[in-house]
């Protein structure tokens, strides 16, 4: 093992490629092993709602029953709480209110609307994270994101997970960055570029390190593998067919596919500390999507007015994005971490802007989050009439992530009471 702590910012490079490392025990004293580890967060957006009948349980408190689409998280329900009754007090108008999920801006349907800034970029300021990137815009089918700068001026979203491996992974020249990315297409892994360092650096490390490395290799390689598999479908003929040709679909529409691969991104972006703060707008869909059992428009499915059989396949999408997320729970509770695992030092929040997509509705918001060093296992419901502000909860994410505030956006007035640290 070697004697000297290794430096927070170890890189292995390549030709083309500079491949940031995981935080390791070498990386820190045990004494300062829970100062070092970064804190984090996420926030997920599902645009066309919840069916909150479905999400939040009839009980209060820890006792609640597990709801449907509580049950794919039945394995976190120590690490997840479920609020009820919270919303943004002055933000309505129903879609639109999407712009104002993050920064509580009020009335984004009047003409002289004006957006401010977001949670993830609020943070940002206030913490100035030592990151190759001060946070990571993403969204599943959209540029439309959820992150806004100071003035109000929406960031882009990034929809395509190999730009964003590309970014986080491969540099140099630009004969080097394209040599490199004809072998991504070639289903090359970067490990190969950099195999040779990799071994000597693993030579010195302890087997804790050494195992960590290795999850670590292999979450880049599946990534590079998804993303071949992807390239390789979008270059193979595709199938005849003596049929009219449907309307409107498109790649976007392979919703559980491309969710996937951004949340193997996420994934990775935390594990070497490219970012800290990431937003993902999971965008629905005027088409149909790629989910066995579903045959109607997604958008068309959130309007269901109660109609049984819109609601039962809208149960069916809506219980694909439970699962999906419950998938990044467990790669983020999967994987160690000094003193822990990456979902302990990170806030993950997931939920919508609205209450009940079918009326448009934008109070009481379906909002679980995850991880983050919080005390879980609680349904937290409030008053369905008067919902406190879901400002007040982004209070108490800064407060966690280290920044010292009182108050966000124009409607905080406190803190969310029985939501403590763990």
């Amino acid at each position: 093992m070697k004697t000297h702590l290794l430096s927070r910012r170890t890189f292995l490079r390549g030709a083309g490629v500079t491949l940031a490392l995981p935080l390791l025990e070498a990386m820190s004293s045990p004494r300062a092993a829970a100062a070092t580890a970064p804190r984090r967060m996420i926030c997920i957006n599902t645009t066309l709602g919840l069916h909150t009948p479905n999400l939040f349980p009839e009980k209060a408190g820890r006792d609640f029953e597990l709801t449907p689409y509580l049950e794919p998280l039945a394995d976190f329900r120590k690490d997840f709480t479920v609020f009820s009754g919270l919303s943004h007090p002055e933000v309505d108008g129903g879609h639109p209110a999407e712009l104002c999920y993050l920064t509580a801006a009020p009335h984004p349907r009047a003409d002289n609307f004006k957006n401010t800034i977001s949670l993830d970029q609020f943070a940002i300021e206030k913490l100035v994270p030592d990151t190759r990137f001060g946070s990571l815009t993403l969204a599943s089918s959209s540029s439309r994101g959820l992150s806004f700068t100071r003035s109000g001026v929406p960031i882009p979203a990034e929809e395509r997970p190999s730009r964003v491996f590309k970014n986080m992974f491969v540099d140099g020249t630009a004969n080097e960055v394209n040599a490199q990315v004809q072998r991504l297409k070639q289903g090359q892994s970067i490990m190969d570029t950099v195999l040779e360092e990799a071994k000597d650096f693993q030579r010195g490390l302890g087997q804790p390190d050494r195992d960590k490395l290795d999850e670590y290799f292999t979450s880049v390689r599946e990534v590079e593998l998804r993303m071949v598999k992807a390239q390789d479908w979008a270059r193979r003929p595709k199938p005849k067919v003596d049929a009219k040709p449907p309307t409107d679909i498109a790649s976007s529409v392979e919703v559980p596919a491309r969710v996937r691969l951004m949340i193997d991104i996420m994934h990775l972006a935390l594990q070497t500390d490219s970012t800290r703060y990431i937003t993902f707008a999971l965008n629905g869909l005027n088409a149909v999507p790629v989910i066995p059992g579903v045959t109607q428009d997604w958008h068309n499915l959130s309007h269901h007015g109660q109609d049984p059989a819109k609601l039962a396949e809208l149960k069916v999408v809506e219980l694909q994005q439970m699962k999906l997320f419950g998938e990044l729970l467990a790669k983020l509770k999967g994987t160690v971490e000094q003193g822990g695992n990456l979902l302990d030092r990170t806030i993950v929040m997931f939920g919508s802007n609205l209450g009940n997509a079918s009326s448009h509705d934008n109070k009481n918001l379906p909002i679980l989050v995850a991880g983050g060093g919080f005390k879980h296992g609680q349904h937290l419901a409030f008053d369905p009439k008067k919902n406190p502000p879901l400002s007040n909860l982004y209070v108490q994410f800064l407060r966690r992530l280290g920044a010292d505030v009182n108050a966000f956006g124009s409607s905080s007035n406190g803190t969310i009471p029985g939501f403590d640290l763990a």
